[in-house]
């Protein structure tokens, strides 16, 4: 049987990360400042922007999730800078002869604000990415006081991304 091969594949990623003291707040490579000196922990940079796109991409080729790469038992990872771990990761997706056409991506958190740090954030992944900042569309949004986020126990990230065949 001839299965069509599509032009176009669609990928989804999410992230959580808990907000504890002593730790930086990174997102989207940008280092951010909580009221209350909170930030994400992880075994990385916890940089919930970033993991939710490596996650988005890999799922978009079936290639599994950012653990299957780089392991959370993994001390060579441990502190990592995450938009290594993406360039990786895009590399990987080139590989297999594709490229991006969009993201979209959606931060939850009620503190701090993330909208300042938005243009900055942009232009760190759509250099990593190599993809024109237009193509790299970055919202935030509270959670209205509800759930993990809401309680500020942490930050969490949703992505969605568009590759296509080169």
């Amino acid at each position: 049987m001839t299965r069509y091969l599509p032009e176009f594949r669609i990928g989804n990623g999410y992230d959580i990360h808990r907000l504890v003291e002593g730790t930086k707040l990174i997102i989207g490579g940008v280092e951010l400042k909580h009221p209350d000196n909170l930030g994400l922990d992880g075994h990385s940079d916890a940089d919930v922007l970033s993991h939710s796109i490596m996650d988005a991409l890999l799922g978009a080729l079936s290639l599994g999730d950012i653990g299957k790469y780089f392991p959370p038992n993994d001390e060579k990872w441990k502190n990592a800078d995450s938009l290594i771990l993406l360039s990786k990761v895009i590399s990987l997706i080139r590989d297999e002869g594709w490229e991006i056409n969009n993201i979209d991506n959606v931060i939850v958190a009620e503190r701090p604000k993330i909208k300042p740090y938005v243009a900055l954030m942009k232009e760190n992944i759509s250099n990593i990415l190599g993809i024109d900042p237009n193509f790299v569309g970055i919202k935030a949004t509270t959670n209205e006081k509800l759930g993990p986020e809401g309680r500020e126990e942490g930050i969490s990230c949703h992505s969605v991304v568009l590759i296509i065949k080169k």
